[in-house]
């Protein structure tokens, strides 16, 4: 059971009985209190981190316009002694019924977690340019061992789990900085992979690279489970690396495949393969929108929540239409 400690600091004691009467009608593993000069007051709460986000939301409404209010989130690797339910709690509980929670961590830390990953700083420069080059050497020869350990250094996973988070929060000032980071390793590998078509002989018979020039119903699927599969990751705690390889899978490849197609002068296999890259990029932020809504990602108060439903509507109308127009083209084509 993964464990968050809470620090809320408020002024006057007044804030302080408030919280610890909110507290009791929670799970929470520990509180601490202690008074500080100028009657602040900070209260420490070790808590589960499914309950750490009802916890944020209660606190943040009461507390939010208040001066001199702080509230930080803090990971707990370890604590001793150990955090245990109690067995005879556990069994009185059993018959009673819960909220079903799908968050696993809160809303702030998923914000954070996945903003941290969407800089448009110099390793995330080069980190676009080594995977692009990888990924295109491995296309040209063939081989699939070189494409995946591409796939595996693609910094391509923060900035599309961020799109669709914003998308699902109505973050305008998020979708921005998302789709800006987005357009810029789209560019980036576009400028790589063309230059190696260019300059490189390009046999468009390899079947790494004429199979990135068709798409099927599979290519959707796996688009879909792709971005699925990054929301989940941030939202339940799997391992990103991992599943950074499978939206990687989704856009790398069809991304440089369309570049070296380009370059080389393929314009018509190119053409397929930049199909394949737009149904994949619409795919993916289409099931990663879909799964932030299913976990109950959502704004805390009424106009945000306002705002998002529409934006989230919207998207998800918008993207489906475009996935339909896509595959229509594919159909015809």
């Amino acid at each position: 059971m993964p464990l968050r400690l809470l620090e809320v600091y408020v002024p006057s004691s007044e804030n302080l009985s408030w919280i610890n009467e909110q507290i009791e009608e929670l799970e929470v593993h520990a509180v601490w209190t202690e008074s500080e000069v100028g009657n602040q007051h900070t209260v420490k709460i070790l808590v589960s981190s499914e309950e750490s986000g009802e916890l944020m939301d209660i606190i943040q409404k009461r507390f939010s316009s208040t001066d001199n209010f702080r509230m930080i989130l803090l990971p707990v690797e370890a604590t001793i002694p150990r955090v245990e339910v109690d067995k005879k709690i556990a069994d009185e509980d059993k018959n009673k019924p819960k909220k079903i929670k799908s968050l696993s961590i809160s809303r702030e830390e998923l914000y954070s977690d996945i903003t941290s990953g969407i800089q448009t700083s110099k390793v995330f420069i080069f980190l676009t340019i080594l995977s692009s080059i990888v990924a295109s050497i491995g296309v040209l020869k063939d081989n699939v061992a070189v494409i995946i350990g591409a796939m595996v250094i693609a910094p391509l996973l923060a900035p599309n789990v961020a799109l669709a988070l914003s998308v699902t929060l109505g973050d305008i000032e998020l979708s921005k900085k998302s789709i800006r980071v987005n357009i810029l390793g789209v560019v980036i590998g576009l400028i790589v992979s063309i230059s190696i078509g260019y300059f490189l002989y390009i046999d468009p018979t390899i079947h790494e690279l004429r199979s990135r020039t068709e798409v099927g119903l599979g290519d959707i699927v796996l688009a879909l489970a792709s971005g699925s599969a990054g929301a989940l990751s941030f939202t339940i705690g799997l391992p990103s690396a991992l599943i950074g390889v499978m939206v990687a899978v989704a856009l790398l490849p069809p991304l440089v495949a369309f570049g070296m197609l380009l370059g080389s002068g393929n314009f018509g296999l190119a053409y397929g393969a930049l199909i394949l890259l737009l149904v994949n990029v619409i795919a993916v932020n289409l099931s990663g929108v879909i799964t932030f809504v299913l976990q109950g990602v959502r704004p805390i108060t009424w106009w945000e929540k306002d705002k998002a439903r529409k934006s989230t509507y919207f998207a998800i109308i918008t993207s489906t239409v475009l996935l339909v127009i896509l595959i229509a083209l594919i159909l015809f084509r």
